[in-house]
């Protein structure tokens, strides 16, 4: 797993502008920590080594408050532009992801399980806030603070700076160690999630038929089951977080130790001074701090890294290609031996398929289920690509045409339509967002729905619920 994802940067560019203030803020932090350590030796220097009062230490007092007060400052403007940088990637990854899934079309979604897409817009992205509120900002620090540390340690005592060189690196590598490990369990724990929600989802959808057949209680015991292995998976990759946890504070701790030892040795016999041993002691534990954090931090982030990388699996799978040309004002259809195979299947789903439409010409496919007729109105509607034979518009390969406006000429009613949570009127404003209440009744007095949609009590202001909840099959259709 890479520290930062670069199809995150491709994908969500938010997260270029967040990357480069988390940069520019970790400089600023550094420096306020460097400041602080200095003014610390100074104030306790002055207090017991050279006796000053509190008049004699006002400045540097002051100035320690300001310096407390402006890291507070940083690590508010970091975790607020960490929150927004996540509220905006978040947002441009749903739409990217449902763009994606729209031109992959009805030929993908049919392979995918609801459920698990629902999951991976819902569940699967808000995963993403710990990756950005947490983990990034921490990554930034990791980056900077120890640079800066290190180069104002070596200034004052490169013993000190030379322990930390050697022990520094220990961290990193625990780290890689133990995200190994953490990755693939949160893997198995991402994909039983997706498992859970895309059943839960079918169950629910399938309830009624589930009722009449006596087999809704069943399904709650196949829930349980799927339900206590997540949970048990879960457990086992807190158990590993909590370990690492304890295991990078142990190793930070002693590296931090072996620091404090050698500066009290020296200390004691007068080979190092009292304001260099301070500083020095001060700013240790801040540069390995950072890098501990980040091990800490990336089991917050490791779900939402999971839920990305199928993300980007879906980003990343192209969508049939497609021309630009003009769609003919004719509509002449010619099929020419057009045969479809889908994976996985021995036979073609359509097999050698010839025939024309002339314009105005009605046509009627018909014959017993399986033998095709689905596949040819989506090899038409340029779902489906056909695997050998041509589709001619015109006269012009429809592969060529544009084929959103394809679809603007068709209209096309499906075995089983889906209608969306909203109004009638809305439900039929879908593919024509700007007309007006008299197209409404037009549209639906030629489809044969006025009159049952003015019987309702509040006509086509009606509200659905989902899938058109509320109307029978036949009224669904019409609409």
């Amino acid at each position: 797993m890479k520290p930062i994802d670069p199809r995150l940067l491709r994908y969500a560019r938010a997260t270029r502008f967040f990357l480069v203030a988390v940069v520019v803020l970790g400089v600023a932090g550094a420096g306020l920590v460097i400041a602080q350590a200095m003014l610390i030796a100074e104030v306790v220097v002055g207090a017991f080594q050279r006796g000053f009062d509190g008049s004699d230490l006002r400045t540097p007092l002051l100035l320690l408050v300001a310096v407390a007060a402006g890291r507070g400052l940083v690590s508010w403007l970091t975790e607020l532009a960490a929150h927004r940088a996540s509220a905006a990637v978040k947002s441009e990854l749903r739409g990217r992801l449902l763009e994606r899934a729209a031109e992959l079309g009805p030929g993908w979604l049919s392979g995918q399980r609801i459920g698990s897409l629902v999951a991976l817009a819902t569940r699967g992205v808000d995963a993403l806030d710990d990756y950005f509120a947490r983990y990034l900002p921490q990554l930034g620090l990791a980056v900077v603070v120890p640079v800066a540390v290190l180069a104002r340690i070596v200034t004052e005592d490169w013993v000190s700076a030379a322990i930390i060189v050697v022990t520094l690196p220990l961290i990193p590598l625990f780290m890689v160690l133990i995200g190994w490990a953490t990755q693939a369990r949160m893997d198995r724990q991402w994909r039983l999630l997706s498992r859970l929600s895309g059943h839960f989802l079918d169950v629910v959808a399938g309830l009624p038929t589930l009722k009449v057949f006596g087999r809704a209680k069943a399904q709650a015991e196949s829930i349980r089951t799927i339900t206590s292995e997540y949970r048990q998976a879960t457990l086992r990759t807190l158990r590993i977080a909590i370990l690492s946890s304890f295991a990078l504070e142990l190793l930070a701790t002693l590296s931090v130790a072996l620091v404090a030892v050698t500066i009290g040795m020296r200390l004691v016999h007068g080979e190092l001074d009292l304001y260099t041993g301070l500083v020095v002691l001060v700013l240790a534990p801040e540069a390995y701090l950072p890098i501990r954090q980040v091990g800490a931090q990336y089991h917050a982030a490791a779900e939402g890294l999971s839920a990305a990388e199928e993300i980007f699996t879906v980003l990343e799978t192209e969508p049939p290609a497609g021309g630009t040309g003009e769609v003919p004002g004719a509509l002449r259809l010619e099929l020419d031996g057009v045969t479809v195979r889908h994976q996985g299947r021995t036979e073609p789903s359509l097999d050698a398929a010839t025939l024309t439409v002339e314009p105005g010409e009605t046509v009627a496919l018909v014959g017993p289920s399986g033998i095709g007729k689905t596949t040819l109105l989506n090899v038409l509607l340029g779902f489906a690509a056909p695997d050998e034979g041509r589709v001619r518009v015109d006269g012009r390969d429809l592969a060529s045409l544009d084929l959103e406006r394809w679809r603007e000429r068709i209209a096309w009613v499906p075995q089983r339509p889906y209608l969306f949570a909203g109004t009638i009127a809305e439900n039929v404003r879908l593919a024509r967002p700007d007309a007006d209440d008299a197209a409404v009744r037009d549209a639906l007095r030629d489809a044969g729905a006025h009159d049952f949609v003015a019987a309702l009590p509040d006509g086509p202001d009606t509200a659905l619920g989902e899938d058109g909840a509320g109307l029978s099959a036949g009224q669904r259709q019409r609409l």
